[in-house]
């Protein structure tokens, strides 16, 4: 996947995990994409295994959607997040080391 599909997949699986009845509207609100990108994403996740969608009531006269993580998407979501973390913790170091050199320059003209 690539990084920014990973990105999103991470922020998908992460919200679902903390509100499994969340609505697609506001799963894209949180992760900053189109309706149709998340939806689209969203089926991904669950052609993979990852996420299972179930019906539930919410009133009598309205169904709505819960959105679970499978086994196989809280495994998914833990070697996605530490990959993110690890390719976020190297662009951290070429940052700071991109910011010491700015520094030495500045300082030095």
């Amino acid at each position: 996947m690539p990084p920014v599909a990973d990105e999103l997949s991470i922020t998908i699986l992460r919200r679902l995990a903390d509100s499994p009845a969340v609505n697609q509207r506001e799963l894209a609100l949180h992760a900053g994409v189109s309706l149709g990108r998340l939806n689209y994403a969203l089926r991904a996740l669950v052609d993979k295994g990852w996420v299972k969608v179930g019906n539930f009531s919410r009133s009598e006269h309205k169904l709505g959607y819960a959105y679970l993580l499978t086994p196989r998407g809280i495994e998914a979501k833990a070697k996605l997040t530490k990959r993110f973390l690890a390719r976020k913790m190297g662009e951290y170091d070429a940052l700071r080391q991109e910011i010491e050199r700015l520094q030495r320059e500045v300082e030095g003209g």
